[in-house]
């Protein structure tokens, strides 16, 4: 056998199995917004158990002098998720404006808010039906979709929970 067969045969397959990537993702993103996993988050932390201890008047209240209220927050979630669903789908997804949210969302009332956190579990509920049910993950864009909605929102997760520390 000479050097190149012998390199060949002793290197390690670096191909992630996508029956093992799934599972993570798909864990990942339920933890992320609905049931533990004790992957990343401490009991009745994800994102839609955290919003159920929030009221609206709660969720109207900028954090700090110029922050975004919680209801922003949630806005911007389901925003960013309608945008990235689009993305996953292929869809043309137009000018964003990225700030609009942030200059506009304020005080809302109690039916707002339920309607908000309503909105948010039906996003969520419909994009995992979607990974769920999306044959093709060799694509980057796909994968780079649903890894990017995994983060953001736990990096807004991250936002809410800091801000219920000064909020209650």
């Amino acid at each position: 056998m000479n050097l190149i067969d012998q390199a060949n045969s002793t290197q390690v397959d670096k191909t992630i199995k996508q029956e093992n990537f799934l599972n993570n993702l798909f864990s990942l993103y339920d933890e992320t917004f609905e049931n533990h996993h004790g992957i990343y988050l401490d009991n009745n932390t994800s994102l839609l158990t955290t919003l159920e201890t929030v009221s609206a008047q709660e969720a109207s209240i900028p954090v700090g002098g110029k922050c975004a209220s919680l209801a922003a927050q949630v806005t911007h979630v389901i925003f960013y998720l309608e945008l990235l669903e689009k993305y996953f789908l292929k869809q043309e997804v137009g000018k964003v404006d990225w700030g609009e949210i942030w200059r506009t969302v304020e005080k809302i009332s109690p039916e707002q808010w339920e309607t908000l956190k309503n909105k948010l579990k039906e996003t969520y509920t419909r994009l995992d039906q979607l990974f769920h049910n999306t044959e093709n993950w060799n694509d980057e864009d796909v994968v780079g979709a649903a890894l990017a909605i995994v983060v953001h929102t736990a990096y807004h997760l991250g936002e809410i929970r800091q801000a219920l520390c000064t909020l209650k």
